[in-house]
């Protein structure tokens, strides 16, 4: 009896309890094990702990059943958690465009959005996004293979604050997409398009200042195409890793016009020629690293630009290049006077007495045999942003 009364006066007691009141007492909840037991007190605590979650992050589980029955789940959590600024939902291949209906009344607080290999998401999916989420800054569409055009028109005229914005593997995307993307968000400052090899890069003409991180792997970019891209004069960073060439030509010389140029990764670009080097090199005085792994179209002429212009350059990338000599690495030695670390392996054409010569001339130079695939930062610290996130 003494136990049923303590029961009930509890329960009288926390019924005076505001919701403001046990916002605050939620927040202060550090542990998910505390936060779930909070929820499940009562119906206004459960509404409450709704509330107060600002992060809902779903991981692939590698399991069709389970991932099917996340998919389900999520339109009802959506519906009772009305303050949420990032959601991560990658690899729910299931779930639907119906799902984001809800985010019509409650998307407003939403800054973060990652839909990473969603690809049951279409274009009326991305249009409902955009209608209910106005004010997202990152977006991750990687691998959403049935957005279109179509898909980044709407978006970009619904979310004028866009920031970041990853189309990796979007294969249905051209330059009419990213073009509609550069006029209506003037602060995007990071585009990932690896993979998107129906873009030329013409969609790039008037981009803004603003951006300044472009990863553009395996992509199939025009000599024009590459101007547009550096036509905005803010880029620091650029990845053309693998890119191709429909013409066999090169055209990667109007990458002088990049002057913020601080990072670029041209790993087996193998149609670069010296030309191309020596007119980067002179037009962007402020490179820090530059990967020219395995690209056997520079030679001496072009060896002999970097030392004569880089004079900022710290990592240089060289790895199986078969056009780099003896003499190419002592005229490295004699410029390039803040090089740090210079990454070398599979030179067939630099022997044992080159290296040692290099060695004695530029003692400070760390020579390393790794190769590295990735330069500059990471994506991940590109689109994340702070906050806490629930985990299911």
């Amino acid at each position: 009896m003494e136990r049923e009364t303590m029961d009930v006066s509890l329960e009288n007691y926390t019924s005076y309890l505001s919701d403001d009141c046990l916002l605050s007492i939620f927040n202060k909840l550090e542990s998910e094990l505390d936060r779930n037991a909070f929820g499940l007190t009562c119906r206004n605590w459960l509404k409450v702990r709704n509330i107060g979650r600002k992060s809902l992050t779903f991981h692939y589980s590698f399991n069709p059943t389970i991932d099917k029955e996340h998919a389900k789940c999520i339109p009802n959590i959506l519906a009772r958690s009305p303050c949420l600024n990032k959601i991560s939902l990658a690899g729910l291949a299931e779930l639907p465009d119906s799902a984001w209906n809800t985010m019509r009344m409650s998307g407003s607080s939403l800054r973060s959005l990652s839909l990473y290999c969603c690809s049951c998401i279409t274009d009326d999916g991305l249009a409902q996004v955009a209608i209910g989420c106005p004010n997202l800054v990152v977006v991750e569409l990687q691998s959403c293979f049935n957005i279109t055009d179509a898909g980044l028109e709407s978006l970009s005229k619904g979310c004028h604050a866009l920031r970041s914005l990853n189309l990796g593997s979007c294969m249905g995307i051209s330059d009419r997409g990213v073009s509609a993307i550069f006029s209506n968000c003037s602060n995007i400052c990071t585009l990932i398009i690896t993979g998107c090899r129906r873009l030329s890069g013409v969609g790039f003409r008037g981009c803004p200042s603003t951006l300044c991180y472009l990863e553009a792997e395996s992509c199939m970019l025009s000599p024009d195409g590459l101007l547009d891209i550096v036509s905005g004069g803010g880029l620091e960073y650029l990845n053309l890793h693998k890119l191709g060439s429909s013409t066999g030509l090169d055209g990667l010389g109007g990458l002088a016009f990049a002057k913020s140029l601080r990072i670029l990764n041209l790993r087996m670009c193998r149609y670069l020629t010296d030309d191309s080097v020596t007119a980067i090199a002179s037009g962007c005085p402020f490179l820090e690293e530059w990967n020219l792994a395995l690209c056997h179209g520079v030679h001496l002429p072009g060896w002999s630009a970097i030392r004569l212009y880089c004079n900022k350059l710290r990592v240089l990338h060289v790895n199986r290049c078969r056009n780099i000599c003896d003499q190419s690495l002592l005229a490295l030695g004699d410029g390039c006077p803040h090089l740090e670390v210079l990454h070398i392996n599979g030179c067939v054409k630099i022997t044992n007495n080159g290296l040692a010569f290099f060695t004695i001339s530029r003692p400070h130079v760390n020579l390393r045999v790794d190769e590295v695939m990735s330069i500059g930062p990471s994506i991940e610290n590109l689109f994340r942003m702070q906050c806490n996130e629930e985990r299911f």
